[in-house]
């Protein structure tokens, strides 16, 4: 395997957009991306930055990629939270999701960050199998809770 891992770029954004609207599309909800080009490419790499993101390439083709950010919890200090981690379909089974998760691992600990968070959807079997490879814990009893701009908006009328 010849996968090639590095941060992300400014010019990979448009990829990294396909590669969000497949995993939103395998995690039934195609329409919840709402995010425009301009938006991603200024939250990642305009004035005030606020994510990173390890890419996977292989022949010069990005096939996966894991978005992280750092987030603050009053409990434990600070913390990485993987916003999103994708490969490609056609790449999967293939150890590019092991490399990518393994670096973020690393990043994790390269930092001194209390530990790293995510989310998995709990149907999502093929993504708890992976995660339960590296031990990972897996909470229940939470409940996700957000307000959209437009509910935001109308809170404030």
């Amino acid at each position: 395997m010849s996968v090639n891992l590095r941060y992300a770029t400014a010019a990979d954004c448009p990829r990294l957009l396909e590669l969000i609207t497949e995993l939103a599309v395998y995690e039934r909800a195609p329409e919840e991306v709402t995010v425009t080009l301009a938006e991603f490419v200024d939250a990642g790499f305009g004035a005030a930055p606020v994510w990173k993101a390890f890419v996977a390439e292989e022949h010069d083709s990005i096939v996966g990629f894991a978005l992280f950010y750092i987030r603050y919890s009053t409990w434990k200090g600070r913390r990485l939270y993987l916003e999103d981690f994708i490969v490609t379909e056609s790449q999967r089974g293939k150890g590019t999701g092991k490399l990518l998760f393994d670096r973020i691992v690393q990043e994790t600990a390269e930092k001194g960050y209390s530990g790293m968070v995510w989310q998995v959807l709990d149907w999502n079997e093929p993504a708890i199998n992976f995660y339960n490879k590296y031990s990972a814990t897996l909470e229940s009893g939470w409940i996700n809770a957000s307000l959209s701009k437009e509910q935001i908006i109308s809170f404030q009328q």
